[in-house]
């Protein structure tokens, strides 16, 4: 094993550098993307039906994504006009 205290010496991947590693775990994420894209497909529809059955998580970020579109004024603006206008069958009004 070695002398007390001594790190074992790192084997295989653990022992490349940081950008090789992740240069060598982009080309298998990019061979799984090519050679399955039906089944990866399926796994993300099946990780939403999961997530989307936790109501408190939807709720959280739900929340967050609105207070973050909220900050937006001019967005904000634009979105609200517009729902004026549908609303009275897009004639302007006096504002």
């Amino acid at each position: 094993m070695g002398f007390e205290g001594e790190q074992p010496k790192k084997r295989g991947f653990a022992a490349m550098s940081p950008e090789r590693q992740r240069e060598i775990a982009r080309m298998g994420g990019r061979t799984v993307v090519a050679r399955h894209p039906n089944h990866l497909s399926e796994i993300g529809k099946r990780g939403g039906r999961r997530v989307s059955r936790d109501r408190e998580h939807m709720r959280r970020i739900g929340k967050m994504g609105g207070l973050i579109i909220s900050e937006d004024r001019e967005h904000m603006s634009k979105i609200g006009k517009l729902g004026w206008l549908k609303m009275n069958g897009g004639r302007r009004g006096d504002g």
